[in-house]
Order: C-alpha cells, then sequence, then structure tokens
C-alpha cells in the first residue's frame, strides 16, 4: 500500500531540542554555561523523557510543559545551578522558539509537492507546538499539528498512535512516522506505521520488540522513502 501520509515527531525530529541550551551558552550573561551547555541539555532530554513515560505508565499525565520545566529543574541541580533563576528563566523562554533542522523546510515542501499529507504527532502541549511552528515558519507546510493532550496520555501509548488515522482516514500501512527517538520509531512499528528513525547521534538501535524499517542520519532522504 502506497504511503500518503508522513508524520513526524517534533521535539529533537524537526526541532533541534539543544537549540536553547547551545543559545544561552552564547549570550554574555550565561559564561558559566559555555563549558556545560551540552551536557545540561542532554540530562534536560533525558529527564524530560523519563518523566512522559513513567507519567504514561502510572496513569498521572500532566502537559508537556510541566514535564518540561521538571526535567530542566532535574538537569540543572545535577550542574549545580539550581540557583541561578535567570538562567532558568532565559532557557525556558528559548524553548518555545526551537529552530527546525536545516533540511526541514526543502524535505516538507517537497512532500506538500507530492501531495502527501504531512503532520506532526508529538507529546509536546498544543501551545508548545504552535510556538515551534510559526517560530520555524512551517505552518503551511503541515496539514495539522496533532498533540497527545487529546487523548491525555504520552507516547507510545497506541492511543497516541491512533490519533493519525482518525485525522487523516487512513490505513495504518498508509502512514510513514519519523522520529529521532528510536523507542518512538520503535513503539510507531509496533503499532504497524512504516517507521523511519533519524539516528543523528548514532546511537545503537534500542533493544525492543520492534525495529525502524528505516534509519536515517538526517531527514534529507524522507521524500524518497514515501516515493515523492
Amino acid at each position: 500500500m502506497p504511503i500518503t501520509t508522513c508524520v513526524f515527531d517534533a521535539y529533537g525530529t524537526l526541532f533541534d531540542v539543544a537549540a536553547a541550551a547551545r543559545q544561552a551558552a552564547r549570550e554574555p550573561e550565561f559564561p558559566h554555561l559555555r563549558d556545560s551547555w551540552a551536557e545540561l541539555a542532554s540530562h534536560w532530554r533525558l529527564k524530560q523523557l523519563q518523566y512522559t513515560w513513567l507519567r504514561a505508565i502510572t496513569k498521572a499525565h500532566a502537559d508537556f510543559w510541566d514535564v518540561t520545566q521538571d526535567g530542566l529543574d532535574w538537569a540543572m541541580e545535577a550542574a549545580g545551578l539550581a540557583g541561578d533563576a535567570a538562567l532558568r528563566q532565559r532557557l525556558l523562554d528559548l524553548y518555545w522558539e526551537l529552530q527546525a533542522y536545516p533540511e526541514v523546510p526543502a524535505m516538507l515542501k517537497t512532500l506538500k509537492s507530492a501531495g502527501m499529507n504531512t503532520a506532526i504527532l508529538s507529546n509536546g502541549s498544543p501551545a508548545m507546538l504552535d510556538g515551534a511552528v510559526q517560530s520555524a515558519g512551517l505552518g503551511a507546510l503541515l496539514d495539522d499539528v496533532l498533540s497527545v493532550e487529546s487523548v491525555g496520555v504520552f507516547k507510545p501509548d497506541a492511543k497516541v498512535y491512533d490519533l493519525v488515522g482518525k485525522r487523516f482516514g487512513c490505513a495504518k500501512e498508509e502512514v510513514l512516522f519519523v522520529s529521532s527517538n528510536g523507542w518512538d520509531a520503535a513503539g510507531a512499528a509496533g503499532y504497524g506505521f512504516a517507521t523511519a528513525w533519524v539516528n543523528r547521534a548514532g546511537e545503537p538501535v534500542d533493544r525492543l520488540p520492534w525495529k525502524p524499517a528505516h534509519i536515517l542520519q538526517d531527514l534529507t532522504a524522507i521524500p524518497d522513502l514515501t516515493g515523492s
């Protein structure tokens, strides 16, 4: 069955989640971040994800913005920065202005020119996702932005992946789901989507029952996978 719908995870896939810490480290107000921003960004992202998994398992759902702040607070404390209120606020402000990876606009334009449905499917709240989409200038290239808030549980719960078929009226086999998170690509593969894992960091494949159909270094080749 041909691919008709290409759906993307947002954070780390379309939008560079390390950009907030990287940008803050370049600013004169935060010289103490210049040597540690990468570690802070890594811990922030890891805790953000871990908290979504724990909340999904324990049925303790919260807005992704709350989870994002909790992850940052843990990461700042681990880095000895817990008392830096100005840095905390700056990092949170920058998270609403994340830029897309360089190849994203051209890739989405190619998909749209070929008549492909395009969408985001994300743990992010609608307000957060709207901020990122508008900041990156991607609004005209996406047919929809789907948030887990409509079902009240984080990925990889099947109710989240169900949102794609409900929105576009397509079969699972018509969907190419793209994520930079190996666990997300695996979960979507188990659900029945064709999947592409964008493995920018060259990490090992997760030891899970399901594997992504494609492993890529960036998003450039996505149109080729859909036949666009």
